[in-house]
């Protein structure tokens, strides 16, 4: 067995590979490794980050008076809130958001999402913290806005519309956004003909458009049991009348030929 003695001259730091043992020490003032040799980086700026909040339900769900808390909450904090309603909603204000029992806040009441920065002002906008939109379900361009004002301008925004019309068929773009939102919540009114919990809104009048604004004089909410039997009776009394029209006309007709 053969044993190696390395020379006392030599120590083991010496077998150790280095890089630069043999370098200039003027030429290594001017290296510049092209790796960083620190984990600290160069701050970058980050996008915004909005959020988007979806209220929704049937007519006297309370859907306003949820919109309004968030948005006086919000100016509570200290944080610059706008509120946005559809020109087409005036029963009760031209300017102002109101509920059904009275709650007043002002608001811009805009044909369109798309006009809202210019009419408010871009240095405005710029400031703007938080976004309220009432009666959501009238704003067409409704998704694209909370893209934008969400996405890339850090906005909160909070929607508040129905989900559904009187067909109980998806009513504007409420429903689009729900795929963009932070949070989203269902409200439930009082069915008018049991005190349940009611889901959808019932039409009393004969009219068949979509778009028919009104309040209790128009619409009211129910369950799933009476919204069934009361679209029953709708229909029911519908052709009671179209027979009764229908019989008027061929008694006026006969008078008419006598």
């Amino acid at each position: 067995m053969k044993l190696f003695l390395f020379p006392s001259s030599l120590s083991f730091s010496s077998l150790i590979f280095n890089p630069f043992s043999h370098c200039n020490p003027k030429s290594m003032a001017s290296f510049k490794p092209t790796i960083p040799l620190t984990s600290e980086s160069a701050p970058s700026r980050r996008p915004p980050s909005g959020e988007v909040h979806v209220i929704m339900g049937p007519m006297f769900a309370g859907k306003t008076t949820a919109l309004l808390r968030r948005i006086k909450s919000e100016g509570a904090n200290g944080r610059n809130v706008a509120m946005i309603k559809s020109s087409k909603d005036n029963r009760y204000a031209v300017d102002s958001v109101v509920t059904h029992d009275g709650a007043k806040f002002p608001c811009w009441a805009l044909p369109d999402l798309s006009s809202f920065r210019h009419k408010f002002g871009g240095d405005a906008y710029d400031k703007l913290d938080v976004i309220g939109i009432d009666e959501a379900q009238f704003f067409e361009d409704l998704y694209d806005f909370c893209c934008t004002a969400a996405d890339h301008d850090g906005k909160t925004v909070i929607v508040a519309g129905l989900d559904g019309d009187y067909l109980r068929k998806s009513f504007g773009s409420v429903l689009d956004v729900v795929p963009l939102a932070d949070t989203v919540t269902k409200l439930t009114a009082r069915c008018e003909m049991c005190g349940k919990r009611a889901f959808f809104t019932l039409r009393k009048t004969e009219e068949t458009k979509t778009e028919l604004i009104g309040g209790a004089d128009v619409y009211m909410p129910v369950c799933r049991q009476h919204y069934v039997n009361g679209q029953v009776l709708i229909k029911s009394a519908r052709s009671v009348v179209e027979s009764h029209k229908f019989k008027s006309g061929t008694i006026s007709e006969a008078a008419a030929v006598i």
